[in-house]
């Protein structure tokens, strides 16, 4: 694919993804970038049926955090939940968290981040298809 970006070919993109369903049908994984100034966010995730029949997502076992400025991302494992809350790290406000589509209940096909604040931008990656960003099918329900 000659003359193709990484968007398409690697990734797509939804910039502004708090609350949104993010289908994994055409791709192998999302991964989550969040960001708030103060770092007090909490993350809660859920999965659903095309947009519907939201449940809780309790698969976060292994995340990075960091400083929004740039610096060293730091692992953070924990026991599976739906929910992450750096509210008491003065350091870090940047989380980057991946889903994977194997990783959804059966039936399910969507998985949703919610942030209590700051930004939330979604990387899904692994695309099944490739092709060209203009080309790119609809990457919300």
């Amino acid at each position: 694919m000659a003359g193709m970006e990484g968007l398409g070919r690697v990734f797509n993109v939804v910039p502004s993804a708090s609350g949104v369903h993010i289908p994994l049908d055409k791709a192998s994984a999302v991964s989550f970038v969040t960001y708030e100034d103060d770092g007090s966010t909490i993350l809660t995730l859920k999965e659903s049926k095309d947009g519907q029949s939201e449940q809780n997502l309790a698969v976060i076992t292994r995340l990075h955090k960091g400083p929004g400025v740039g610096g060293t991302w730091t692992l953070v494992e924990q026991a599976a939940s739906n929910t992450f809350d750096l509210s008491d790290d003065a350091t870090n406000d940047a989380v980057v968290l991946t889903v994977r589509g194997d990783q959804l209940s059966d039936g399910f096909n969507c998985v949703e981040l919610t942030t209590d604040g700051g930004s939330c931008m979604a990387i899904i990656h692994d695309l099944v298809v490739q092709r060209a960003g203009e080309l790119l099918a609809k990457s919300v329900v």
